[in-house]
């Protein structure tokens, strides 16, 4: 979807016929692992490897968006977390941008699949993601801390329902 959009591509992997393939079909630059870091780039997209956001890493960043399919992305949330915030990096927590994949199994698993209404839910993330950017600016926290506030609110919404209807 990003070739099509017109997006530049750069890529690395462990594996080299996995960049071959990409390069090849899509055109995308190769690097080295490492290089990846340096890249001047507006969004860096981690999506297989966690912890490869931290100290060394960050220094090295002149990403303006950090936005990946991988778990774990930060070494540490609240270190890492903030150390992007004063470079300012805007990170999409991993659990949030990553929901849709958990949003699909769910229909799956409850036997209640339909695609149209996966998609709403898949595409309400970014309304989500929103939220998250103006809680993390309104507070001066980092997204990080801003995504748990709001998931804890959301849980505590809840259980204040579900409290309602079992008294």
């Amino acid at each position: 979807m990003l070739h099509e959009a017109g997006a530049e591509l750069i890529v690395t992997d462990i594996f080299d016929e996995k960049v071959e393939k990409v390069v090849n079909e899509f055109g995308a630059q190769a690097v080295s692992g490492d290089e990846l870091y340096r890249i001047d780039a507006e969004v860096f997209a981690p999506c297989a490897l966690g912890a490869v956001v931290n100290d060394e890493t960050i220094k090295q960043m002149k990403f303006k968006i950090i936005a990946g399919g991988a778990n774990n992305q930060l070494l540490d949330e609240n270190i890492h977390g903030k150390k992007l915030k004063e470079k300012n990096i805007l990170y999409a927590p991993d659990y949030l941008i990553n929901a849709g994949g958990v949003t699909n199994v769910y229909f799956e698993v409850i036997n209640e699949y339909n695609e149209e209404r996966v998609t709403k839910k898949v595409k309400n993330i970014y309304n989500i993601l929103m939220e998250v950017y103006e809680i993390a600016d309104e507070q001066n926290i980092t997204t990080v801390e801003a995504a748990a506030k709001l998931a804890e609110k959301r849980i505590n919404l809840i259980r204040q329902v579900r409290q309602n209807y079992l008294r």
